[in-house]
């Protein structure tokens, strides 16, 4: 009995020991959640941004990690199932206790994760363009604003190609239902009639174009300068520009501009019929500049293939995960509290030859880029802002918003502070 007690007892030593060797191992590496549907009809685009992280977390690891610990990605595939994002964003950080999270593309996996890290007080970063209207204290927001691309858009084709009538084409969810909102609004602010506007929805993954198409040859056909201003999100960009040019559709008569269409999406398009069509974005893999074909160089090689383009949202991660490695540095720690803090003010190169920095409404100073379509599927950068624009997440065109500011600095650490009002709304959304 006595050696059997002996042996329970040195079982349950060896039983600890091993259990304290797992944590400690575990506490050797600090985990960085990396949360984009690697299947579905969200897959075309957010794949790479899963890529670009894993090259990121790499370098960082290469240059020594980060408080003397390495970084260890965990990935997990949401699907393009939005119910589905809530759940592996919970499963990282309650059960692989990540430090933070970079993911989403679409809003709506926005909006189904936002509780998640509210409740859990973790730190999101959203690499993609959006419709504001929101702000979270646990999400940086590093893609663009409103301000930072639709309008900038919108004002392009009226002033520079004097567009007189709108298609507003999107897929039918929050993004581009709110984001049109604000263009209706900013159009019918100067001057243009609601019949000179064309709003139209479709679902995700649409295919079957021809009608629509045919719509907006109608419309573009009264006379009048016509351009789509297309919020139109994932593959089913695919068979809408194929019908463009199935269609005879052409920049000259009616120019699209386009706000989720990239270089990535275009690689898997025949883009001879598109040339001259335009996206609105805050990088293009044609700038010219010494960090950008460092970055384009070294994400080649990672990924082993020298044809392999670059595009907007990657840069955002590579924005967003710089920022947190200095904010980090800067807390002495990963906890989230003490990083949100200081990841506001943090300064970090872009790719176009400047620095973003992080505001205190947790969106970003970034410059805006209009680029046209080549027959290469690269864009050839026609005009761009003077300076950097600061991401303004409630927008000046809607009534309900105009009041808002966001600003998570003490002691006002508020995300919808009403000026009119003095008071906060709640948690900022």
């Amino acid at each position: 009995m006595k050696r059997y007690l002996a042996g329970l007892g040195l079982a349950a030593t060896l039983t600890a020991s091993i259990a304290f060797d797992g944590a400690a191992a575990a506490q050797d590496t600090i985990k960085v959640g990396i949360l984009h549907s690697l299947s579905g009809t969200m897959a075309i685009s957010e794949t790479t941004l899963k890529d670009v992280m894993l090259m990121l977390i790499e370098e960082q690891n290469a240059k020594g990690g980060l408080l003397g610990k390495k970084l260890e990605p965990v990935v997990v595939d949401p699907a393009s199932d939005w119910p589905l994002f809530a759940e592996k964003a919970r499963e990282l950080i309650s059960q692989q206790k990540v430090a933070a999270v970079f993911g989403c593309w679409t809003s709506v996996s926005r909006k189904s994760v936002l509780p998640v890290f509210e409740e859990l007080d973790s730190i999101l970063f959203y690499p993609v363009q959006y419709e504001g209207e929101e702000s979270s204290r646990n999400v940086f927001y590093t893609g663009a604003a409103p301000n930072q691309q639709a309008i900038p858009a919108v004002d392009y084709l009226m002033n520079e190609e004097g567009v007189k009538r709108w298609v507003l084409a999107g897929t039918d969810y929050v993004y581009p239902r709110t984001t049109n909102k604000i263009l209706e609004q900013y159009l019918k602010d100067h001057g243009v009639a609601q019949e000179d506007i064309m709003i139209n929805y479709t679902p995700f993954g649409h295919s079957d174009w021809q009608t629509i198409v045919s719509d907006i040859k109608a419309f573009g056909s009264a006379g009048k300068k016509t351009a789509v201003v297309s919020t139109i999100n994932g593959d089913a960009n695919v068979p809408f520009y194929k019908e463009l040019g199935n269609q005879g559709v052409s920049a000259e008569d009616i120019p699209v501009v386009a706000f989720s269409v990239g270089e990535e999406e275009l690689a898997g398009i025949d883009t001879a019929p598109l040339v001259g069509h335009l996206a609105a974005w805050n990088y293009f893999m044609s700038v010219d500049t010494p960090e950008n074909d460092e970055f384009i160089e070294k994400w080649q090689t990672f990924i082993k293939n020298d044809k392999r383009v670059t595009n907007d949202p990657m840069e955002a991660h590579y924005i967003g995960f710089n920022m947190w490695v200095k904010a980090v540095e800067k807390a002495g720690t990963t906890d989230p509290d003490k990083v949100i803090d200081a990841m506001i003010g943090v300064s970090v190169p872009n790719l176009t030859g400047g620095y973003s920095a992080m505001l205190p409404n947790h969106h970003i100073t970034k410059p805006v880029l209009i680029g046209e379509i080549q027959d290469d599927g690269q864009f050839d950068v026609v005009w761009e802002t003077p300076g950097l624009v600061a991401g303004d997440e409630w927008s000046d065109f809607l009534p309900e918003s105009k009041v808002l500011i966001s600003d998570w600095r003490a002691p006002l650490s508020c995300g919808n502070f009403n000026v009119e009002t003095g008071k906060c709304g709640g948690k900022g959304m």
